[in-house]
């Protein structure tokens, strides 16, 4: 299969899909650093109304960082949640909680969540329909390692997340579902799955959210790419015809830097 930078080109329904690009800060930036980022950056994307533009600090930033958002056309989102509305859960954040501070997206299942917070694809189910309760948008993050790959088990290991994710979720509201393929072999390590790699898992995944879910469906949901993305591999990747945008990890703590990732992925699809 040839793979060229112009979607158009393509026998797909991803017209209806409208680029995402996301930022995870992780744990970085005080809340004076966000709101100082969102005044640097907005100004270089502002009439870049062909994506949407998605900031996701750190917990104590959101609040600050919602309220800076409010005039600009920006949206904010959390990078976890409990699946409950309240309870004795020392160090969580409810659906609730986010709700009421008008956060839009929450990430759910980041490969660091499920590597270092022992995140399961049983709690990804939980807090998936949680999101979905509450309005939220969320981000399911679905990945192999590096050693699945090496052993030819990123179909398995993709098609048993999302179909796990997916479990018992009605279709009927399922629409707002947004999902993140993360190589976990490429986060944070310089490395990036290329064009031909990161278009097959994608296809992977929608292909099972057409059997979980339902094909118009699967036609319909967004599917970002996360892994290493940079300002000059943001196009190529974003050009292809199963990947509606990316999560940026590293990249994006810089306003210039996440800007021209916004504008190449935006080129991408042109």
């Amino acid at each position: 299969m040839q793979y060229c930078c112009c979607r158009g080109l393509w026998n797909t329904d991803n017209n209806m899909r409208k680029l995402l690009i996301a930022a995870n800060w992780k744990m970085y930036k005080t809340p004076n650093e966000s709101t100082a980022f969102l005044t640097s950056f907005f100004p270089l994307v502002k009439q870049s109304t062909q994506a949407e533009i998605l900031l996701c600090p750190a917990m104590t930033s959101l609040p600050a960082l919602v309220d800076a958002a409010r005039s600009r056309s920006v949206f904010v989102g959390a990078q976890n949640m409990h699946w409950k509305n309240e309870g004795a859960f020392t160090g969580e954040t409810s659906p609730v909680m986010l709700t009421a501070l008008g956060v839009t997206h929450v990430l759910i299942g980041h490969s660091e969540r499920r590597q270092y917070f022992a995140e399961t694809d049983t709690t990804v189910n939980l807090k998936l329909k949680a999101a979905l309760a509450h309005s939220l948008i969320p981000i399911v993050c679905v990945g192999e390692k590096l050693e699945e790959r090496e052993a030819n088990l990123t179909n398995n290991v993709l098609e048993l997340q999302v179909s796990i994710a997916l479990e018992r979720i009605d279709p009927a509201i399922a629409a707002p579902i947004v999902f993140a393929y993360e190589p976990v072999w490429a986060i944070g390590t310089g490395r990036t799955a290329t064009p031909e790699i990161a278009q097959e898992a994608h296809k992977i995944i929608r292909n099972q959210i057409a059997q979980s879910l339902t094909p118009a469906l699967a036609a319909s949901t967004r599917i970002l790419y996360g892994g290493s993305v940079k300002p000059d591999n943001a196009k190529s990747l974003c050009c292809l015809e199963d990947i509606d945008g990316a999560l940026v990890g590293g990249a994006s703590l810089e306003p210039k830097s996440f800007a021209e990732i916004v504008h190449n992925a935006i080129a991408g699809q042109s």
